[in-house]
Formats: C-alpha cells, structure tokens, sequence
C-alpha cells in the first residue's frame, strides 16, 4: 500500500483526486488537507510516502512545503497545478510528477505508474527538498511545533540551534521549539550564511553574536545581544574568527 497525502485549497480539486485515488487498490489515503500548513503537519505527523502537492495554497504553497521538510524522510512529490509556468518549475525539481489541471484518470494513472517504479527504485527523495530550497525563500521562514501546530518564525529572530540527537532546539528571544530535524539538514535549509557553528551541536546567528571573550585551552565564550553566553571550541574558532572579521 501506498501511503498517500493530498493537499489542495479546492474543495472540487480536492474530493476529485480523493475519488480517483480510491480507485486504486493500492492507494492508501492517509490525510486530506485544504492548506500549506495543515500539510506540512501532516507529512510530519504521518509520514506518507507521496504527497500529492497543488502549488497554489494558503499559508504555504506547494513549493514551500517541499523547501520545509527533512531530506531523510521527505515523501516523494507530486505537484498538482493549473499554471504551466508552475508545473515546469515543478518538473525542474524533480518531482516524480506534475498534473496540470484539469487532468483525467489516464493522466493520473501515468503519474501513480511513475510514483510505483520511484517506490521500487528506492531512489533518493532528497533532491527535489534540496532544490526547492534553493527556489524559494526558506531560508526566511522556518516551521515549528507551537503546541499541536504548526507555525511559521522569522528566521532573523533565531539566536542560536542547539542540536539534540535527531532534534534541534531552536531558541528565539521569545521562547525555544524543537524540532525532530538534524542540526546538518537544518542549516542547508537555512543558510551557511546566516549561522556559523561554534561547536559539533551549536549554532549561532552570526548577527546575534556580541562579543567574545578568551578562556583556556583556545576556547572562548560567545556572548550573545539577548544575554546568553554559549561556549566556542576552539576546533570552530578559525572559522568563526573569519565570519565575524577578526
């Protein structure tokens, strides 16, 4: 069984590929959601192996979502859009698919047909969340568990990621989430640019950093604008001394 997300904003869109994918013996419906955020929940909380993906949502949009999730466990994708401008973006990501709408069920059929031989293939899922990355803006916006939701952070607002086995903490001045992500698939989302590893676990926002102060050994003590101090291990120190200019 193939276990299967939808996402689409229209009602008749959306009860239409609910129908047509029940037709498939085996096809198993896991979630149906009417926004970009209810998706990426469900993905999270789910782990469907395709998602059926319409580019235009609120919230999020088809894009952002694949920009928004973990490599290593990303479902393969399928864009679902009435623009062509958008579906040749989709191609270019390496969707398993695109539908253009309005399509019929032989189209459909040719997709889920393509969908079966990327299952069988076990190919790597990776390359369209990393190439959605780099077309979208997801280096400005990042989703985080708030209670049973999802929400949306500005990313500038960030202090420092705090890697936790397969979890990071993500700590803002305003409160911490944590996330079940990898410290490593985080920052390529986020941006080299923007955050510099102080030590194997931690990253700092560059513009948050306010000073450092010498300890022992090579190591010193990042001191941060929102009155935390986090330790440098002097494996790190070059590489932050050259970020920051000094």
């Amino acid at each position: 069984m193939m276990r299967t997300l939808i996402a689409d904003d229209e009602p008749p869109a959306r009860d239409k590929l609910v129908r047509w994918l029940g037709e498939h013996a085996d096809v198993q419906l896991v979630s149906v959601a009417c926004d970009g955020i209810s998706a990426a929940e469900a993905i999270g909380q789910l782990q469907p192996q395709i998602a059926f993906l319409d580019i235009q949502m609120p919230g999020l949009n088809g894009l952002e979502i694949a920009a928004q999730l973990e490599t290593s466990t990303a479902p393969l994708l399928v864009f679902v859009t009435a623009f062509d401008e958008h579906a040749v973006k989709a191609f270019d990501l390496n969707a398993v698919d695109y539908l253009l709408k309005p399509y019929d069920k032989e189209r459909l059929a040719k997709a889920l047909a393509r969908v079966r031989t990327r299952l069988d293939s076990g190919e790597n899922r990776a390359t369209a969340v990393q190439i959605a990355r780099r077309q979208t803006n997801c280096g400005d916006r990042l989703l985080v568990p708030a209670g049973e939701q999802l929400q949306l952070i500005e990313v500038q607002g960030i202090e420092w990621l705090e890697a936790d086995d397969n979890y990071v903490h993500v700590h803002s001045r305003a409160r911490t989430y944590l996330l079940r992500r990898t410290l490593t698939d985080l920052l390529a989302q986020l941006g080299e640019q923007r955050f510099v590893r102080i030590h194997k676990s931690i990253a700092v926002n560059l513009s948050e950093i306010q000073s450092l102060t010498p300890l022992f050994k090579g190591d010193f003590e990042v001191h941060l604008r929102g009155g935390h101090t986090l330790r440098l291990s002097r494996r790190y120190k070059d590489a932050v001394f050259a970020r920051i200019g000094r």
